[in-house]
């Protein structure tokens, strides 16, 4: 279902003149291409260049836009993706629903290697990243994110990865580190004190960004590893999770297709409050996309 998306036609149009789409994917570590016919456009934001440009194809007739958290040959680290950057650019062309793959690391002896969690809660330990559209002077915006994830993308998510044979866990806590650097032993110990189940390092400020733009938003973590501590396992390297990410990502992107072909019709309502975040508030920025 993949291929090299570098000689993918390339489109600069503005994204309200060039092609669309309804659904969005953000492709973590080792997840840089989805699709086997697309095109790529560069799409500009009051923030900074995406990530990469955003791909446009389609899935079981179904218009995705796709793009590589980290770029195409994982250039940036999870401190310096363009968070901002990229979720605008989705919603520009179109996106009012998004699916976020990444890898993670495992805080439950349970739950190995190749497990596929998706997770109800986050926790953020992030710093020095901009985690909000509405930092400008102008009338003040809080956005609710009591329920970081949406749950009709949710409920899609696990109903796919079931169906598919693949072990999935429904519900847990992921805990975003800032990265680039794995947990110490310690920190390790204190997450699974906690009681959180996974720890990776890209769901924030992603899901809250995601709510801030009223769009739908999910993470799909795929375990690599036991996170280190864990049941006295060994320390986590960058080679061996690419390594599990590299041997899971075809059973990956297949879920993700599934996911696609499970999710509401655009323009019908979802079970959720997700596209209703903004309802009400005065912004002092006008959102990409149309409402």
């Amino acid at each position: 279902m993949s291929q090299d998306l570098s000689a993918a036609p390339r489109s600069d149009n503005p994204p309200a003149e060039g092609p669309r789409a309804d659904y969005g994917v953000i492709g973590g570590s080792g997840f840089y291409d989805f699709f086997e016919d697309a095109e790529r456009v560069t799409v500009e934001t009051p923030y900074g260049e995406p990530s990469d440009d955003v791909v446009i194809g389609s899935v079981a007739g179904r218009r995705v836009a796709f793009i590589a958290r980290h770029g195409q040959g994982h250039r940036f680290p999870p401190h310096k993706v363009n968070y901002r950057a990229n979720l605008w650019a989705l919603r520009s062309v179109g996106v009012r629903q998004v699916l976020a793959p990444c890898a993670v690391g495992s805080l439950r002896a349970e739950a190995g290697p190749g497990t596929i969690v998706v997770p109800e809660q986050v926790v953020d330990r992030t710093w020095g990243r901009d985690h909000t559209y509405y930092d400008v002077i102008g009338p003040v915006v809080h956005v609710d994110i009591a329920d970081p994830y949406c749950p009709t993308l949710r409920r899609a998510a696990v109903g796919a990865a079931g169906d598919a044979g693949v072990e999935v866990v429904d519900g847990g806590t992921l805990v975003v580190i800032n990265g680039p650097r794995f947990s110490t032993r310690a920190e390790s110990l204190m997450h699974q004190q906690a009681g959180w189940s996974i720890v990776g390092m890209t769901a924030m400020p992603e899901a809250a960004l995601a709510r801030e733009l009223a769009m739908c938003f999910t993470t799909i973590a795929l375990v690599t590893d036991y996170d280190t501590g864990v049941d006295g396992g060994e320390a986590v390297t960058h080679e061996s999770v690419l390594a599990v990410f590299a041997q899971n990502v075809d059973r990956l992107k297949g879920v993700i297709g599934d996911i696609i072909t499970a999710l509401p019709d655009p323009g019908t309502t979802p079970e959720c409050r997700c596209r209703q975040a903004l309802d009400g508030l005065r912004l002092p920025i006008e959102l990409p996309g149309g409402p």
